[in-house]
């Protein structure tokens, strides 16, 4: 099993502290892998494994448990068995979950690791029984560091980094995809049985769904505007005249159910001038770019809304806060804040051509904090470049350097 320190060290730092610990992101993440990792370290901790149970609400053997009286029966059980540790897989499957584990942590003297895969049935329920009584912590699809870990693992051929890059930017970042070495259109076809898992179990079974098909069609428009930003007006017009009008009242229900679903990622404008966040036009990212890949397919026109998710997903992965900046009349692609510290910056496929540099850089303009500002590219790595104390940094090597 592969390692991946950027969650497994936190978990570990938060063994036997007295909060609820919750791990959650999109499916196929590695949720369920790092709660098997927690036990072994447990165990290496000389914790018995008599005295931990690792339970996934996904696996047939509790198919049977859904039920909130059958739930509140299966952890009497394990505490009359001694268990201390109790590392919950895919919780949101068990109706009134939030009171059992409400129940279970009023015991004392044990510890509670759940992870789920719907943002706002984690998020309300959590919020309502839990305040103040646990910790979130939002678990990614590989990152570019850890996209690399796997890769050497596999015991692969050393490239320079621009081939890790580009490798990467075809292949996403799902364990699952980059545990093996297989062709795109068998990553395509893993990663299109994953989307539709996700749709089917988390959008038209828990909400009773019947017109896939409008769903469907959100989806590729958020999909194929990936980067740019839009309104639920733009994909209402879109639709209509597809000759499949859907109104702006359904489409934002959509948009919230991929949302919950950590199919897609809002994120909200940040008027610099007014100091205020805009309701309008946000800017949605993608829970993994293979998404996209197995959805829509593979086009070299996409190329600039990738790599604006990555850096999105890097920052995220990295625990930063991340807006899209408003100066004026320009965009700046994101404003990143994390430990009351600031960064601004500015995604391109390249800054060779005059008028393109002059945009990006541009877009600082009348800011005067001292905070950092960057305009991240593929150009050559080794061309320097800076303006007014702005850098351009290249792409692939900022966010191997991301703290």
């Amino acid at each position: 099993m592969i390692k991946r320190p950027l969650y497994l060290d936190k978990l570990e730092s938060y063994i036997d502290k007295p909060f609820i610990k919750v791990l959650a992101g999109i499916r196929r993440a590695g949720k369920s892998s790092l709660l098997s990792e927690l036990k072994d370290i447990l165990i290496s901790r000389g914790v018995s494994e008599e005295q931990i149970a690792l339970i996934n609400f996904d696996s047939l053997d509790y198919t049977n448990i859904r039920e909130k009286a059958d739930f509140v029966a299966l952890e009497k059980r394990l505490l009359e068995q001694g268990v201390k540790y109790f590392l919950f897989d895919e919780l949101q499957n068990i109706d009134h979950w939030d009171e059992a584990v409400s129940a279970l942590y009023a015991e004392g003297d044990i510890d509670i690791f759940i992870t789920g895969s719907n943002s706002k049935l984690l998020s309300s329920e959590l919020s309502t029984f839990f305040t103040g009584r646990y910790v979130d912590i939002r678990v990614s699809t590989l990152n570019f560091q850890e996209f690399i870990d796997f890769k050497n693992s596999r015991n692969d051929t050393p490239s320079t980094i621009q081939e890790l890059f580009n490798e990467y930017l075809r292949r996403g970042g799902f364990p699952s995809i980059n545990v093996v070495d297989q062709t795109e259109s068998q990553d395509d076809e893993e990663v299109s049985d994953i989307l539709s898992s996700i749709i089917f179990r988390d959008i038209v079974e828990r909400k009773n769904l019947r017109n896939t098909e409008l769903l469907s069609r959100v989806l590729r428009f958020v999909f194929d505007n990936v980067g740019n930003t839009f309104s639920a007006k733009s994909i209402s017009d879109y639709l209509k005249n597809e000759k499949m009008p859907l109104s702006q009242e359904t489409i934002y229900k959509y948009l919230n159910w991929l949302e919950e679903a950590f199919v897609i990622e809002r994120v909200k404008r940040y008027d610099l001038r007014g100091k205020v966040h805009l309701k309008t036009d946000e800017k949605f990212y993608l829970g993994d770019i293979s998404l996209l890949y197995a959805l829509n397919g593979r086009s070299d026109t996409y190329l600039s809304g990738v790599l604006e998710n990555v850096v999105y997903h890097e920052l995220i992965s990295h625990g930063y806060d991340v807006s899209i900046g408003r100066n004026a009349d320009l965009e700046i692609d994101f404003i990143a804040e994390k430990n009351h510290q600031k960064i601004y910056l500015q995604v391109a496929t390249s800054t060779a051509d005059r008028a393109t540099s002059e945009r990006e850089f541009g877009a600082f303009a009348g800011i005067t904090d001292n905070y950092p500002k960057y305009v991240l590219t593929l150009d050559d790595a080794n061309i320097p470049e800076s303006h007014n104390g702005i850098e351009r940094k290249y792409l692939p090597e900022f966010i191997l350097n991301l703290q």
